[in-house]
């Protein structure tokens, strides 16, 4: 697996346990660091993606629910969900990554962590939200906006 698929990988885990559990951010990050130790740049990705996603998770999840409303939030398996949610957060706060890879690497995370059907879903639900991506960008910027300050 690609350090950085890696990366996202830990990060998708510890947004899975917290969705589910509701368990500390600082705390499941560092068991999933331990259990998958990375080096200190790719612990830093992981790092930034769990506390990006987590900072902005509303707007992040009405955009999902609004660019792809065939596909309710709360009917999409946890795991697809934090999938969708960290790609979205690539896409539309962090945007050091070109959108193909986002996809690729949501697909290759669904293809690991998901059911058989994930990657097919994540591939669709994501076609769609990049159809809208300069809407979506400015949808969650004022969340991105309230985080900072």
């Amino acid at each position: 697996m690609k350090p950085r698929t890696q990366a996202r990988g830990v990060a998708l885990q510890a947004l899975y346990e917290i969705d589910l559990a509701n368990h500390p951010p600082h705390r499941v990050l560092q068991e999933r660091l331990e259990e998958t130790p990375l080096n200190d740049d790719l612990a830093e990705f992981a790092r930034q993606i769990l506390f990006g996603v987590l900072a902005v998770v509303q707007a992040l999840d009405r955009v999902i629910a609004r660019y792809a409303p065939e596909w309710p939030l709360e009917q999409i398996a946890a795991i697809d969900r934090n999938i969708l949610r960290i790609a979205c957060w690539e896409l539309a706060v962090y945007r050091r990554t070109p959108v193909k890879v986002v996809i690729n690497e949501a697909v290759e995370l669904a293809k690991q962590f998901g059911s058989d059907s994930a990657p097919r879903f994540v591939n669709g639900v994501l076609g769609s939200l990049v159809d809208h991506l300069n809407e979506i960008v400015q949808a969650v910027q004022p969340a991105v906006q309230d985080q900072e300050q």
